[in-house]
C-alpha cells in the first residue's frame, strides 16, 4: 500500500481545527460534569468571608460567589443551562484529596497558592492577597511578637502559616509552645478562653472570625505583618483546560467591575450572620491583581 502525505494546506487545516476545537473536548473535568449532569463545588464551613455556612444553613461567601460565575461559564461552554450545583463541605486536611479523586470539581474556599501545593493541584488567578498576623485579646500585655516568649500560641491544623510562624519564632529564638486547633473557630475559642496567648493566621480570616464573635472588641491584631500570600480557587492539576475556563470566568468578572462590587459586598458592608462589617478596603496588592489577573506567587 502506498502512503500519501497530506498536502501542506490540508495539514494546516487540521492543525487549525484542533486549535479551535471546543474547550470541553480536552477537559476531563468538563467531560465528567457533562456525564453526571452537575457541577460539584467544595466549600469551607468557617472561613468568613470567603466560604462559610450562612443563616439559611447554605454555603455563602466571596469564593462561592466567584464559583457561581464559574458555573455560569461552564453552562455556557457546555450549552447546558440546566446544569445543577452540588456543594460538598471540605476542610484543610481533605480538600486536596477530594479534588484529586474527583469528588469535587472546584474548591471554593480560602486556600493559599504555593509552589509546593502546585505539585498536587492547580490554582486560579488570585482572588485575594493576604498577610498573616498575630491576634491577641484586647486585655493582653502582648504588644509585639517578641512578647510571646515563654507562652503558648495556637495555629489552625493544616494552615500553611504553621511553617511561617515556626520559622519566625525559631529565627527570633523565642521559647513558644505551638498547639493546633481543628479549625479557625476553635483557634479563636482557644485564644478567647486563655488556652493560647495568640493566634497566627491570615489577616482576613482573623478579621472575619472576630467580626462575628460575641464581642469583636475583645480582640486586636498586632501591627507586624509578614510575606503576602495569594488565595485562589483550586482545580485539578492534570486539567489545564479547565483551569483556563475558571480563570476566564474570574478575569471577565474583574474586567467588568463585578469583582469590585463583590469585594465591597464582603469586605466593606455588613455580612451575615451578625451583620458585622469587616471594614477592610481593597489593598494596593489586590487592586494590582484585579487590573492584571495572575496566579503568580510574587508581587
Amino acid at each position: 500500500m502506498i502512503r500519501r502525505s497530506l498536502p501542506t494546506f490540508a495539514v494546516a487545516a487540521v492543525s487549525l481545527a484542533l486549535v479551535n476545537a471546543p474547550a470541553e473536548a480536552a477537559s476531563q473535568t468538563l467531560d465528567k460534569i457533562k456525564e453526571v449532569g452537575k457541577i460539584t463545588f467544595g466549600y469551607r464551613e468557617a472561613s468568613i468571608p470567603f466560604a462559610y455556612i450562612g443563616v439559611d444553613q447554605k454555603p455563602t461567601g466571596l469564593s462561592l460567589d466567584l464559583c457561581s460565575t464559574v458555573a455560569d461559564k461552564i453552562r455556557a461552554v457546555l450549552r447546558r443551562p440546566e446544569l445543577g450545583i452540588e456543594y460538598v463541605p471540605v476542610n484543610a486536611s481533605n480538600r486536596i484529596p477530594l479534588l484529586q479523586n474527583s469528588t469535587i470539581d472546584v474548591e471554593c474556599g480560602s486556600t493559599t497558592n504555593t509552589a509546593e501545593r502546585q505539585k498536587q493541584v492547580a490554582f486560579s488567578v488570585a482572588t485575594y492577597v493576604a498577610s498573616p498576623r498575630w491576634l491577641v485579646t484586647d486585655t493582653s500585655r502582648v504588644t509585639e511578637p517578641r512578647d510571646l516568649d515563654g507562652q503558648t500560641v495556637v495555629i489552625t491544623q493544616g494552615s500553611l502559616n504553621f511553617g511561617v510562624a515556626k520559622k519566625f519564632l525559631d529565627d527570633q529564638k523565642l521559647n513558644v509552645t505551638i498547639v493546633q486547633a481543628k479549625d479557625h473557630a476553635e483557634s479563636l475559642l482557644m485564644l478567647g478562653t486563655g488556652r493560647a496567648a495568640a493566634w497566627f493566621e491570615d489577616d482576613i480570616l482573623v478579621a472575619g472570625l472576630v467580626a462575628n464573635a460575641s464581642d469583636p472588641k475583645a480582640f486586636r491584631l498586632l501591627a507586624a505583618t509578614y510575606a503576602p500570600s495569594y488565595y485562589g480557587l483550586m482545580t485539578r492539576r492534570e486539567d489545564p483546560e479547565f483551569k483556563a475556563l475558571v480563570d476566564a470566568a474570574i478575569r471577565e468578572t474583574m474586567a467588568s467591575g463585578g469583582f469590585d462590587r463583590l469585594y465591597v459586598k464582603w469586605f466593606e458592608s455588613p455580612i451575615p450572620p451578625k451583620g458585622q462589617n469587616l471594614q477592610l478596603p481593597m489593598s494596593e496588592a489586590m487592586k494590582a491583581r484585579v487590573v492584571s489577573p495572575s496566579d503568580a506567587l510574587l508581587p
